[in-house]
């Protein structure tokens, strides 16, 4: 969906079809404790799984609104995403991969607490266009890494049905960006320009979408927008990341109860 596409509504995003039942557990992905805090909250009879990893890394399976979920911690960054997902998903076989947490806002409509259904991803640095690449292609990986679209659905649908329970700061879907570089101003201004439908911006969830593709898991991201990258005159430009990290996981939680049904 374009960054200057209207704000969805929740009829908009009823699946045509359901994904089938999933052949091993929903694995979520988040950079930070305080973005798994909400999501182990929910988690009923969770056990800590075993890493190979020092600090920074966690793991632990239970249900999610009565599925099988493994919620993993896996630092911040494109290194430390990479690394953890690919132990994650070679561990575990997941049926799902799910990036959620926190994001910083790129788009002119998006507001802190929009969720963000991630659709199409790619690195917000990466430049080999000198070689004929595309802004954010790595060369020999395409030039976007996509969702598979039956999926994007039903985490779309789950965001809206989750942001309409509270009210909710609205839901967009379409491409995110990942790099290692935290967002200033002066960043996303010409971030801006290279990536004019660019709705969001964060530091794993590229990388993540990246080693899903490479070991055959199908992969979404739900996170919901903390900080704004430059936000116009009269924006509120933050929200606390516990506020986030919970709007992330409701939408999260809302997608494990509808892949039961």
């Amino acid at each position: 969906m374009p960054a200057s596409a209207a704000p969805l509504s929740a009829s908009a995003a009823v699946p045509a079809a359901a994904p089938a039942p999933l052949a091993g557990p929903l694995l979520v992905l988040v950079a930070m404790p305080e973005e798994a805090a909400p999501l182990l909250a929910r988690l009923e009879g969770g056990e800590e799984l075993p890493t190979p990893f020092g600090t920074g890394v966690a793991a632990r399976r239970g249900l999610l609104a009565g599925l099988d979920t493994v919620v993993l911690t896996t630092g911040i960054g494109i290194a430390a995403a990479s690394a953890a997902a690919t132990w994650g998903i070679l561990t575990t076989a997941p049926g799902l991969v799910v990036a959620a947490g926190s994001c910083g806002g790129l788009a002119a409509e998006v507001e802190v607490g929009t969720l963000i259904v991630g659709e199409t991803f790619t690195y917000s640095i990466a430049d080999a266009t000198a070689f004929g690449y595309a802004p954010g292609q790595v060369p020999g990986g395409p030039v976007r890494f996509e969702a598979v679209p039956l999926w994007a659905d039903a985490a779309e649908h789950a965001a809206l049905r989750a942001d309409g329970q509270d009210g909710g700061r609205g839901v967009r879907r379409g491409l995110m960006l990942s790099g290692d570089a935290f967002v200033t101003a002066e960043i996303a201004a010409p971030m801006r320009e290279r990536f004019p439908t660019a709705l969001s911006a964060d530091m794993e969830t590229t990388a993540s979408a990246r080693t899903a593709e490479a070991l055959g898991c199908p992969f979404i991201a739900l996170r919901a927008v903390s900080d704004l990258c430059g936000p116009a005159a009269g924006q509120q430009f933050h929200l606390e990341l516990d506020v986030v990290a919970e709007i992330s996981a409701r939408a999260v939680t809302q997608l494990a109860a509808e892949l039961l049904r």
